[in-house]
């Protein structure tokens, strides 16, 4: 590069990267597609979807604070060629072009470019959009090569010239994938496709509609003919649906056509749809324009329990629904990207889709900008599962270059973190902020709860192991000195030897005797506890009834991967057909976003002080589709990307179960009964971990005996493995 052509970039990183960044006219080139500043399509894409929420006619939008995209842009390429070319331009917004320092006049739509080394830049503004390109040339393409700025930071000498050296900080460019240069980022949308009714009841005047199960889209009204108004009620139950005066979703319309289909603007949850219309309309029938994500299902589950078939079916169908341009928390009420949800949904979603884009766009939409004036959410918890959301997916993905890239944005939240600490170290909610921890009647969220101690302390480790990523060492000690200190402090702190627990919450600097699951349970799967901590948190915690229970989906996911993590498969399976099997004995067709089986009658349906304020719908109530595939097939990355995995099949009182996970690069395939275990994998290099009361035959490996009837042996890619042995 010549002097003129430096760009001073922060991290060391990313100058190793604009190795790749150069391409000669012999090189493949990507696919072009639509870019753009990294993060600002997710967060204006995000405010456009988060406030579409209504509630019967009334708009409805976030409760926290929203950012915006940089409406000036300056996107810019070095490249050779071997051969001249020329390449169409397509942009959304004003712009201009130079090419080597030179502007092109006017706005055109196709550039000649000679051989040899070139610098093309494009400065965009779009106060309404997002700055975005697509650029097409034989070789030249716009992709996440090139690199895109907010603010240049050039200047002008008297004479003329500008300035060779600068303080701009360039990243590269976004992009989704979109790759026809004629639809507009600015018009996506999810795709749609028709859906019958299952049934309709027709009255004088009145329609009752049911789609047979829990769905999401536009009703669509078909051979309406007349003058006159119409008037949609829906429901996610009967009940909801024909109580006109109380459902939490509604349109009315004034329709005046002879003849014809009316489709409704606004996308609804529902399963139900009761219409009411006046006397001179005529509706011939209803149907439904059914709105979804195209992700792919990759992951299964079946077993020798139909019951647990059942919930595994219905956990994906709900995870699916709330899969949509980010993950959701529920289809019918908020349609908002909630951290503590979205967290969930991309653990769901590595077992059953691992689609890695979903996640990243969720976790740039929920970041937002600099700088940062409260919690993600306004939620504590919900800033730390954020830092915990970013973790898992450089572990199951391996994917470091967003690591790298969306470091600053980890640095600044933390520093936010840390600058609420009080005198001992801890975070307490403050003024603004929300502590949520879960829906449960008469939880305390007041003064230093140890579980927002917990959270930070696995946040501050995450912290330390993306600095390292991002070559920032010093920060990386920084951080993990910090974890350790906590750590130390929380269980000197909240430990107590008569509870044999960590407790609840320290008041005015003094503990608490109250116990509560939540970081006892989160202490165990983040390996905090010793073996005998362990066993006496699973004795006198989580075994425990006389600890309040909890009864939503949210906070039992993770109770149940406490268990599963201590070897308690047998417990949890009951536990999952009884909690899960009980909300399908009441018809659910999705799981809900709180279940508790003492309630009855209407009162199922009731929250908030609303009779139908439950979502039916929600995401965290996908949860065994995680605990299925991580702790009954067993499987898990080891090391980033599965490079490295291991498989530790547990039955708990299954007679066989057999399934497929998801990974970057393929996928790994299980079956397990009492008497075999066959692993096959595309990719990767495994561990198969069993136990076995009689010593297992394997043909195709070496089997390695370890202590306590435990055998181990290795899996590498493309073989299939089959182990006959005994179970235990």
């Amino acid at each position: 590069m010549k002097k003129d052509q430096t760009v001073n970039l922060k991290y060391a990183v990313v100058i190793a990267l604009l190795g790749f960044m150069l391409f000669s006219g012999t090189a493949k080139a990507q696919k072009a597609s639509w870019i753009w500043y990294p993060g600002d399509y997710e967060v204006w894409l995000s405010n456009k979807m988060q406030n579409r929420r209504t509630e019967r006619g009334t708009f409805l939008p976030p409760f926290w604070k929203l950012d915006s995209h940089y409406v000036l842009m300056n996107f810019h390429k070095d490249f050779e060629l071997a051969e001249p070319e020329d390449a169409k331009l397509y942009v959304e917004g004003q712009h201009n072009i130079s090419l080597d320092g030179t502007t092109i006049r006017g706005y055109p739509k196709t550039i000649h470019i000679p051989a040899g080394k070139h610098r093309i830049s494009l400065k965009v503004y779009n106060q309404a959009n997002v700055p975005a390109i697509f650029v097409q040339g034989r070789h030249l393409v716009s992709d996440t090569s090139w690199l895109v700025t907010c603010e240049d930071k050039e200047w002008i000498d008297a004479s003329g010239k500008t300035s060779d050296v600068s303080a701009t900080k360039y990243l590269m460019a976004g992009s989704w994938g979109f790759n026809d240069p004629v639809v507009l980022p600015s018009t996506y949308h999810l795709p749609v496709e028709p859906k019958k009714a299952v049934s309709i009841d027709e009255k004088p005047h009145h329609m009752f509609v049911d789609f047979g199960k829990e769905t999401f889209g536009y009703i669509k009204l078909n051979g309406i003919k007349g003058k006159g108004k119409v008037s949609l009620y829906f429901g996610e139950s009967p009940n909801e649906a024909t109580d006109t005066a109380r459902c939490e979703l509604a349109d009315k319309v004034d329709i005046d056509q002879r003849s014809g289909d009316y489709t409704f603007n606004g996308s609804r949850a529902f399963r139900y749809v009761s219409i009411y219309y006046d006397d001179n309309i005529s509706i011939n029938d209803v149907s439904m324009l059914y709105e979804y994500s195209p992700v792919k299902q990759r992951g299964s589950f079946r077993c020798s329990d139909e019951e647990v078939n059942k919930i595994w079916d219905v956990a994906a169908y709900t995870l699916h629904l709330n899969t949509r341009e980010f993950f959701i928390d529920g289809i019918k009420r908020d349609r908002w990207v909630w951290s503590g949800d979205a967290y969930q949904s991309y653990l769901m979603n590595y077992y059953l889709f691992f689609d890695s884009p979903t996640v990243t766009h969720t976790l740039l939409a929920l970041r937002g900008k600099d700088p940062v004036t409260s919690h993600i959410n306004t939620i504590m918890d919900y800033t730390f599962y954020w830092f915990l959301g970013i973790n898992d997916y450089y572990q199951y993905t391996g994917d470091k270059t967003f690591i790298q890239q969306n470091y600053p944005r980890m640095q600044s939240m933390m520093d936010f973190c840390l600058s609420r600490r009080d005198k001992d170290g801890f975070v307490q909610g403050q003024t603004g902020d929300w502590v949520f921890i879960d829906w449960a009647d008469g939880l305390s969220k007041q003064g230093e709860v140890s579980f927002e101690q917990i959270l930070l302390c696995r946040s501050l480790e995450t912290m330390a192991e993306c600095a390292k990523l991002a070559h920032d060492s010093t920060r990386a000690v920084k951080y993990a000195q910090i974890a350790a200190y906590l750590k130390a402090k929380i269980f000197s702190y909240y430990w107590n030897d008569q509870k044999h627990a960590l407790v609840h919450s320290r008041i005015d600097g003094k503990p608490t005797d109250n116990v509560t699951r939540y970081a006892n349970m989160f202490s165990i799967f983040f390996n905090y506890l010793d073996e005998a901590k362990k066993q006496d948190v699973k004795k006198y915690v989580l075994l425990n009834n006389d600890v309040p229970k909890i009864t939503t989906p949210y906070m039992r996911f993770y109770e149940l991967e406490a268990l599963c993590a201590m070897g308690e498969q047998s417990y949890v399976l009951k536990q999952m057909k009884d909690y899960w099997g009980g909300m399908l004995k009441l018809g659910a067709t999705s799981f809900w976003e709180e279940y508790n089986p003492a309630k009855s009658g209407a009162d199922v349906y009731a929250m908030y002080g609303r009779p139908y304020g439950k979502s039916l719908c929600h995401a965290w109530g996908a949860s065994p589709i995680y605990l299925l595939g991580k702790y009954y097939l067993g499987v898990k990355p080891t090391s980033p990307g599965y490079k490295e995995y291991i498989v530790e099949p547990n039955l708990g009182s299954l007679q066989w179960m057999q399934g497929s996970i998801p990974t970057p690069n393929g996928d790994i395939r299980v079956y397990a009964s009492t008497k075999v275990i066959k692993v096959s994998a595309d990719d990767g290099v495994g561990t198969l971990r069993f136990k076995s009361k009689t010593k297992p035959v394997c043909k195709q490996a070496n089997i390695v005996s370890k202590d306590d009837n435990v055998y181990e042996l290795q899996i590498q890619k493309g073989q299939n493995l089959v182990v006959d042995y005994n179970a235990m």
